[in-house]
C-alpha cells in the first residue's frame, strides 16, 4: 500500500461540486471537489508534516487527520489566500494537536522518527556511492540544524525557504502579521547561520584533535 493511499480519509470523497467554497465579494472562487483538493495538495501534506518534525511512525496518522479536517473545512474555504496556505494552518494545528497530546501521555516524549527528508535526497540515479553518501550525510546534517530551532522560527524558515511561500502566504497561514513573519524569518536564518558555523567549528576541531 501507498503511503498516500494509508492517508486517504476512510470515508468516501463527496460527489463532484459537493463541496463548494463560496466565494468572498469580489472573490471568483470556482466550486471545490475534495478528491480533487486531496490529490494536488497531499504531497505538500506529507512533506509538511515531515518537516515539522513528527516522527515517521506517526506519519500517516497525522495526514490523516490533516484530511479529515480538510474535508470538514473545506466549505468555509474562501479564496482570500491559496489552498496551500488555508491548508498549511490546518496541518500546523493539528501537528501541534499531536504533540500535544503526546506530552500528555508521556512528559519525556522526544521524537525518534526518522532523520532524514527523503526529498532532500533525491538526485541523479547516476550519483557514484560516495556521492550518495556525501548527499545523505549533508541531508542529515541540514534536519538537525533545523531540529535545533524553536518551532516558531522552523516553520517560517521551511516556508520561506523550501517551499518559497511569500511572506504574505506564511503570515495568512499561520495566522500572524507579516512584520511578525518578518521577524522570524531574520531570526530563523541567523539562528541558521550560527549553527552552521558551530557545525564547521566542530569538524574542524575534529580533525585537528
Amino acid at each position: 500500500m501507498t503511503a498516500r493511499a494509508a492517508v486517504a480519509p476512510s470515508s468516501p470523497p463527496p460527489p463532484a461540486g459537493a463541496v463548494s467554497a463560496v466565494p468572498a465579494a469580489g472573490i471568483q472562487a470556482a466550486p471545490l471537489d475534495f478528491a480533487e483538493v486531496y490529490e494536488e495538495i497531499f504531497p505538500f501534506v506529507w512533506r509538511t508534516v515531515r518537516r515539522l518534525g513528527v516522527d515517521a511512525s506517526a506519519h500517516e496518522d497525522v495526514c490523516q487527520e490533516v484530511f479529515v479536517v480538510v474535508h470538514r473545512r473545506l466549505p468555509e474555504f474562501r479564496g482570500r489566500s491559496s489552498l496551500k496556505t488555508w491548508v498549511f494552518g490546518i496541518v500546523v494545528n493539528v501537528v501541534q494537536a499531536h504533540r500535544r497530546s503526546l506530552r500528555r501521555k508521556s512528559p519525556a516524549h522526544r521524537g525518534r522518527g526518522e532523520a532524514v527528508d527523503p526529498e532532500l535526497l533525491e538526485g541523479p540515479s547516476e550519483l557514484s556511492p560516495y556521492e550518495a553518501m556525501t548527499r545523505a550525510e549533508a541531508a542529515r546534517v541540514a534536519h538537525d540544524l533545523l531540529a535545533s530551532l524553536d518551532e516558531e522560527k522552523r516553520v517560517v524558515l521551511l516556508l520561506a525557504e523550501l517551499e518559497e511561500m511569500t511572506a504574505t502566504e506564511i503570515a495568512q497561514g499561520i495566522g500572524v502579521n507579516i512584520n511578525t513573519v518578518y521577524a522570524r524569518l531574520r531570526a530563523a536564518r541567523q539562528a541558521f547561520s550560527d549553527a552552521v558555523h558551530r557545525h564547521h567549528a566542530r569538524i574542524r576541531g575534529g580533525r585537528n584533535g
